[in-house]
């Protein structure tokens, strides 16, 4: 089963470490990352940019919104997403709950990846025959 990881960490926690410590860091989130696609559970992921680097679309009163930021104030920002495989949730906290970040402040949501397959097929179906 499919898991989408979504990795916070506090605001302004790796920019108050060294620059040594902020190598000991990643070394040892790459290092573990290498380790979960070796074994077959990381099939993907991204970094974020940082959240002042981040634009907001939403839709108010009819009306498109677009604001600089993320969407709400927080101590905690999104600094990436891991895509895991595995045997189910416990296997999936299992996994994450040794990622070096944990232990650095750092805090994962695990959520199942939702399956669309289906609903996709429905709908290209749908608006192909309303094409004809």
């Amino acid at each position: 089963m499919k898991y989408i990881c979504l990795g916070y960490i506090e605001d302004k926690y790796f920019e108050d470490l060294t620059e040594k410590q902020q190598q000991d860091f990643m070394d040892s989130c790459f290092a573990y990352d290498e380790e979960l696609q070796k074994n077959g559970h990381m099939i993907g992921g991204e970094a974020l940019q940082p959240t002042n680097t981040a634009t907001t679309v939403r839709q108010r009163g009819g009306k498109l919104q677009i604001t600089d930021g993320p969407f709400a104030e927080t101590k905690e920002y999104l600094g990436g997403i891991m895509l895991l495989e595995a045997r189910d949730l416990n296997e999936a906290i299992q996994l994450m709950s040794h990622h070096p970040s944990i232990g650095m402040g750092g805090t994962f949501e695990i959520r199942p990846a939702a399956d669309l397959d289906a609903m996709f097929e429905q709908s290209r179906l749908r608006r192909s025959s309303s094409n004809n």
